[in-house]
């Protein structure tokens, strides 16, 4: 989409559908009335699958605070010295600062859907004020953990980031699409040292028009590794077809090293079947890792007949690759790979594994009702499952890089995605980008097409060929089985244009061109990489421009694209034409394309922003479905007040005839009119109104809508009958209005309040573009929302426990309340990194040299003297004196306010010699012995920077000093 054309937006409430076997005859009555939504399901969902067993979850225990916190200038030459040191980061990086009134916040974190809707913020942002954040992290790293390799991976921080460990810098960050690997082995502590995360994100900086969220809005890990280990992304084994028949699976595993000599290394590989049985084995050759450096190994997996992944039936074969160092493994992957042929054709569009197949595709941007960006996976699975029943087969991920688990259910349900590219810029920092994109999602068998962008001006130019021949050069050199498009809007025909160094071209709208195109370059495959841009209220059916409202009867577009009909129209009816992506699956927060204020989230949607279904839903089932009947009607049929007046109605099937009844009446009949719908118009009145649909002169499907009555109650449905105990697991509820005979009403808008046990309220919505309600709950437990147009959305996250019960009760004035229980399942949460309590440790020393006599408690370097007295650490000892003396070691620490305002304790695990501890001049603990011990004391309250004194005297002859962590902690 381009940046002149935001005058777009989504699609409204679509009529029930019901698919019958071509025998079967439907059921009247109350099924006209039911939720438009699918019915709950049993069972958990399957977990996605762990690729890599060395890296454990980094979500829970982080600190955040909201807005920028400033640091003062250096005042002193001593100051401005120290700042530019290893490790010396002041402010809200440095190792001590205070974080202990930070509020506690789980990943993914969208900061940015916590805030109110303001007016002055950016319209293409969703009016919702970003800003700068931080967040603060501190964990322990096991001991045994000393010696191997430790890398941080953030999936993925929106939007500009700087990332600090113990002090020093070690990761900038310029985009909010890609995932951070930080390589933390040389700056990690071990044992009882504290390590300590900060992350400063700037989310003013936009890379996008649309909603982008901000903070750390996918998951983060904490790898550890052998010495010798398989890198990040570092197992590429796609499979290829063999020209005379059978199958390979070329394997190359790169592994890396931090040993201090050259060391060998080998790599197994299997391949496992769906059922986990291993079907082929094959080793590499002995391969040398230089030290610090990197080396491939590689070989190949043969079978001779793989059972095939599809969109019917998506099979996942397993690649395990197991790194042995003298005969022992020390890492493993595990790689899901899927076996399947495509090809773009010029004439006949795309195939898969040699059948042609049309891309029946979405756009998507990543974002949902109530929870922002921070979308968690069990979220995903539901949106896709959404966009399955639909009859979509394809995926564009607009315009950027999707989390690793959503590419993981797309080869799981039977996806077909083009995997798009966010910057377009060859720079180094820009390919490092698109790099990392085809590296991490070039195994996945969902991905069939790399876009290196969408919609630049430079398109049409000499520089944009030049530009975009060395990022598909770049995308080539990783990856050479699938094809380089680029998302064009226009310069098709100029003299020059990136259409000539792609594979194929895609085109964004612009369906007038498409004959020509074709016609002038007949080599050259082409898709439709963006269409339609069909505006939608779910649920309304006029336009009211003075009221933000857009008609979900289809017959409203921006002014470069086409109704949902018409713009698949345009595909359908050519087959060189290899597919289309439907400008978008989802309503969008952001982008009010043709509105402004008080919009805030787009019509464009094929379903609202919580998923809820437009008439778009039916006209797309009946155009991508091929191998079950269906049939729809839109609109509803509730309207007090016209009785007598014509009421405009469309009926999207795929069968052959339709009848129209209107209280057992025919009212209308037709031949189907499977791409463009068929119109009727009926006076209105209350009662029923059904479709019947026909093949051969035999019903196959029938749709309706019953007149509802005034509201009554309300009802609670969950998407799934039960929820893993585990933490994680998330499900949205609807929540609707009921007449007195149970039929949903579709016009009901009215507040409802709702409280929750056993679970969590993560977030709430009502697909309305224009409601300013708060997206979160007024509690972790409690919330409120309205209707709209007879729907809102609770989004509850299970608690984490045994086994146990979900109860979400909803009320509204005047109507019956609702309850619901879902059965809460006992699930062993995923493996996190422990985070650590509030304390603060003294690490950083300033030591004394050996004085002769017992010295004042006061004793202090000069301001500016860095040389006389040692810089030293907790933990590390003095090496021993032949004479005996008196140190001095010497630090200041500010304790966290809750300590300084209730004072605590101050404890030395370990102490070499005689020592006495003072803190601001009083002294407050002796110890009298020389051996190592601990020495702990209560410490007063008391605010601002505190002097800590620790005068020892060593043992001749033997270490001495401060051997182990010095913490402050409460109580």
């Amino acid at each position: 989409m381009t940046i002149d054309r935001r005058q777009l937006l989504g699609s409204a409430g679509a009529g029930l559908t019901l698919t019958l076997p071509a025998a079967a005859r439907a059921a009247r009555g109350p099924d006209y009335g039911a939720l438009p939504m699918p019915a709950p399901v049993d069972g958990l969902r399957a977990p996605l699958p762990v690729g890599d067993p060395s890296r454990i979850g980094f979500d829970q225990g982080w600190l955040f605070h909201e807005g920028d916190i400033a640091v003062p200038p250096a005042a002193t030459h001593n100051e401005t010295y120290l700042r530019a040191k290893a490790g010396n980061a002041v402010g809200a990086a440095a190792i001590d600062y205070d974080d202990s009134d930070w509020p506690l916040v789980t990943l993914p974190h969208d900061w940015a859907s916590f805030q109110p809707f303001v007016e002055s913020a950016n319209v293409a942002q969703g009016y919702r004020p970003r800003g700068i954040g931080w967040y603060r992290r501190s964990f322990h790293l096991d001991p045994a953990s000393r010696g191997q390799y430790c890398e941080l991976q953030f999936d993925g921080i929106a939007t500009n980031a700087t990332i600090w460990v113990n002090g020093s810098v070690v990761a900038h960050n310029w985009s909010g699409y890609n995932s951070i690997y930080v390589d933390i082995t040389p700056f990690a502590r071990f044992g009882d040292e504290r390590n300590v995360v900060a992350i400063r994100v700037d989310a003013e900086a936009m890379e996008g028009w649309w909603y982008e969220g901000a903070g750390l809005y996918r998951h983060a890990w904490l790898a550890r590794r052998a010495p010798v280990s398989i890198v990040t992304d570092g197992v590429h084994c796609d499979p290829r077809a063999g020209s005379g028949g059978g199958w390979s699976v070329p394997v190359t595993v790169t592994a890396r090293s931090t040993e201090a000599a050259a060391v060998g290394v080998r790599a197994v590989a299997r391949l496992l079947d769906s059922g986990g049985r291993t079907v082929a084995t094959a080793t590499t050759d002995m391969a040398t890792v230089p030290p610090l450096g990197q080396g491939d190994l590689t070989t190949t997996l043969t079978i001779a007949d793989p059972a095939l992944w599809s969109v019917a039936t998506p099979t996942l074969y397993t690649v395990t690759v197991a790194l042995e160092r003298d005969g022992a493994t020390v890492d493993a992957r595990s790689v899901p790979v899927g076996f399947r042929t495509i090809r773009f054709d010029a004439d006949r569009g795309f195939s898969l594994n040699g059948a042609p197949v049309k891309l029946k595709g979405v756009c998507i941007h990543h974002d949902h009702a109530g929870v922002g960006v921070a979308l968690p996976d069990a979220l995903m699975a539901w949106r896709l499952e959404r966009l399955k029943e639909l009859g979509c087969n394809a995926i564009r991920c607009s315009h950027n890089a999707p989390p690793v688990a959503f590419l993981d259910l797309c080869d799981r349900m039977g996806f077909l995605v083009m995997d798009e590219n966010r910057n377009f810029n060859p720079s180094p920092d820009y390919m490092a980008q698109l790099e990392w994109l085809v590296r991490r999602d070039r195994n996945h068998p969902s991905v069939i097409l790399w876009s290196v962008f969408n919609e630049e001006p430079m398109q049409g130019t000499h520089a944009g060929v030049e530009m975009v021949r060395r990022m598909a050069a770049a995308v080539k050199r990783l990856d050479d089985s699938r094809p380089v498009t680029a998302a064009m809007n226009g310069a098709f025909f100029n003299p020059e244009n990136v259409s000539t160094v792609v594979d194929v071209v895609g085109f964004n709208y612009y369906p007038g061109d498409y004959d020509k195109f074709h016609a002038l370059n007949p080599t050259k495959p082409m898709t439709s990489s963006e269409d339609t841009s069909a505006f939608e209220t779910r649920g309304a059916y006029q336009t009211i421009p003075a009221k933000n409202i857009r008609s979900s009867m289809d017959d409203d577009a921006a002014g470069w694209g086409e109704t949902h009909r018409k713009g698949w129209a345009e595909i359908a009816r050519r087959p060189f034409v290899a597919g289309g992506f439907v400008w978008t699956g989802f309503d969008y927060h952001g982008e009010p394309t043709p509105h402004v204020w008080p919009t805030i989230s787009s019509f464009f949607g094929i379903l609202d922003l919580c998923g809820f279904r437009k008439t778009a839903y039916d006209i797309h089932r009946a155009g991508w479905i091929d191998d079950a009947p269906v049939v729809g009607l839109a609109p509803h049929w509730t309207w007090p007040g016209r009785e007598g007046q014509p009421v405009p109605i469309l009926v999207l099937s795929n069968a052959e005839r339709i009848t129209l009844r209107l209280n057992g009446r025919v009212v209308g009949e037709a031949a189907v009119d499977r791409l463009m719908g068929n119109s009727f118009t009926v006076p209105y009145a209350p009662g029923t109104i059904e479709v019947i649909a026909s093949i051969g002169g035999r019903e196959v499907a029938r749709a309706g809508h019953e007149t509802a009555g005034p509201p009554v109650a309300l009802r609670l449905t969950p998407a799934r009958r039960a929820m893993a105990g585990d933490g994680e697991d998330v499900q949205p509820v609807t929540i609707d209005a009921i007449d007195a005979r149970g039929r949903h009403v579709p016009t009901a808008n009215l507040p409802t309040r709702f409280v929750v046990t056993g679970a969590t309220i993560i977030g709430v919505g009502n697909g309305d573009p224009n409601s300013h309600e708060s997206e979160k709950g007024d509690s972790a437990t409690s919330g409120a929302r309205s209707l709209f147009n007879g729907l809102a959305q609770v989004i509850v996250q299970a608690d984490a426990g045994g086994r146990g019960r979900i109860t979400l009760r909803a009320t509204a004035p005047g109507l019956r309340p609702a309850a619901l229980t879902i059965d809460r399942i006992a699930a062993a949460p995923r493996a996190q990194v422990a985070p650590l309590a509030a304390t603060r440790t003294i690490d950083d020393w300033r030591r004394s040299p050996l004085l002769a006599a017992r010295p004042d408690a006061s004793l202090a370097p000069a301001e500016n003297d860095n040389n006389s007295w040692a810089f030293v650490h907790s933990g590390t000892a003095t090496p021993a004196e032949a004479q005996a003396g008196w140190q001095v070691y010497r630090a200041s620490v500010t304790p966290v306010r809750v300590i300084a305002a209730k004072g605590g304790r101050i404890a030395f695990a370990a102490v070499a010699g005689r020592a006495e501890l003072w803190v601001d001049g009083r002294k407050l603990a002796d110890k009298a012995g020389a051996a190592v011990g601990p020495i702990t004391a209560a410490l007063p309250a008391g605010a601002g920077p505190r002097a800590i004194v620790l005068i020892v005297a060593p043992e001749p002859g033997r270490p001495s000093g401060i051997v182990g962590p010095v913490t402050i902690s409460a109580g």
